[in-house]
């Protein structure tokens, strides 16, 4: 293993290395193709029942279905190397921790931004239909970014736990879910008491996000997902480091 710092031919070489495994992967591409599937289902039905001219709705469910897709995506980042053996060989060469880190983060985070792709049809369908006001969407679309990197991150977090790639999903959904999904369904289902709803829009990625997602660019919001994504990178480092 080589020293401490980030050699960034290292990184870019692993990076090309695992995004090409995610391109000739046919598991990715089936939850690729089932995230885009609800994504559009759920556009498309919410478009109709509203009839407005905006993504407000498209935005409030997308970190839902990230949470769901991408630590389907990072589950066997580690554990499947540490199950076949392939991280020994690979921690025995010159590249260092941040190395294989960076390139496996940066891997994970571009094949998303690749998968909505797609999704940019929708602001550009509803356009011709009405005014559409693209701030939002850009907010959007950059909190999508930013989301992504902070699920990615603790996605290699849990598969840098355990040799099971189950147990590393199971793990990355037990973080994820309360400030994901459940939160926000409780916010909008009025369960949450108005004592305790600063704290939840504190710790919950639904307000952060909305907020960028409203075209509104708070520092404070981007610290939340920064802070997310190198508590999550730099613990994984800890966890491999004690794997020597």
């Amino acid at each position: 293993m080589g020293n401490g710092f980030v050699n960034l031919k290292k990184v870019g070489l692993l990076f090309k290395k695992e995004l090409r495994f995610f391109f000739f992967s046919p598991i990715a591409y089936i939850f690729i193709c089932i995230f885009l599937i609800l994504v559009g289902w759920f556009f498309f039905s919410d478009f109709f029942l509203y009839n407005q001219v905006d993504l407000r709705v498209f935005f409030e469910r997308l970190p839902i279905f990230l949470s769901l897709i991408v630590p389907v995506i990072t589950m066997g980042l580690f554990s499947e190397e540490f199950s076949v053996g392939s991280y020994e060989i690979i921690s025995t060469t010159s590249v260092s921790l941040w190395d294989i880190i960076l390139g496996k983060f940066f891997a994970v985070v571009a094949f998303m931004i690749i998968a909505l792709i797609p999704t940019l049809i929708y602001p550009l369908s509803i356009s011709f239909l009405g005014e559409l006001d693209f701030g939002p969407v850009i907010g959007g679309y950059i909190g999508s970014i930013f989301l992504i990197g902070a699920l990615a991150s603790i996605g290699l977090f849990t598969s840098a736990l355990t040799k099971n790639q189950i147990v590393a999903l199971i793990i990355a959904f037990a973080i994820t879910a309360p400030v994901c999904i459940i939160i926000p369904l409780m916010k909008w289902n009025n369960l949450i008491p108005m004592n305790l709803m600063w704290l939840m829009d504190f710790i919950s990625v639904e307000s952060r996000f909305g907020n960028i997602a409203k075209g509104i660019i708070d520092i404070r919001d981007l610290l939340y997902f920064l802070s997310i994504i190198a508590i999550g990178l730099y613990s994984t480092r800890l966890i491999l480091e004690s794997r020597k």
